[in-house]
């Protein structure tokens, strides 16, 4: 009976606690202007826009106008609050797919993402005034 307990003692130590949080990328809290485009087989693509809610390294979750179509794939470019080399825009174009939808509300899993800069050079307000 001993020998039993201390096999249990051992599971319990090595296994961890159940979790309702089945992610395994850390969310961050991240509030940026998002532009999308949400094609889905027999619709017309749309351009919509919303706010971001948080962010992983596989996914994003944003605020939007309408629901968006679960499963549909969808084309992100966040405006990053960052500039190259202090002159340039950057943003952050992203692939995916719409997992959860609920009202104004939806969960993308992304599956590219790379970092674009614009053509464009920011001016400061100093310079334009």
């Amino acid at each position: 009976m001993a020998a039993e307990l201390h096999h249990t003692d051992i599971r319990e130590k090595t296994m961890p606690p159940p979790s309702k949080n089945r992610r395994f990328t850390q969310r961050y809290g991240v509030h940026m202007p998002i532009h999308f485009r949400v094609s889905q087989r027999g619709a017309a693509t749309r351009w919509g826009s919303g706010t971001t809610g948080d962010f992983s390294s596989t996914g994003v979750r944003f605020r939007c106008r309408r629901t968006l179509p679960v499963g549909a794939h969808i084309e992100m470019i966040v405006d990053w609050p960052a500039m190259q080399e202090g002159l340039r825009p950057v943003h952050l174009h992203c692939t995916g797919f719409v997992v959860r939808a609920n009202g104004n509300q939806a969960a993308v899993r992304m599956t590219c993402c790379r970092f674009e800069t614009t053509g464009v050079v920011a001016q400061s307000l100093a310079a334009t005034a």
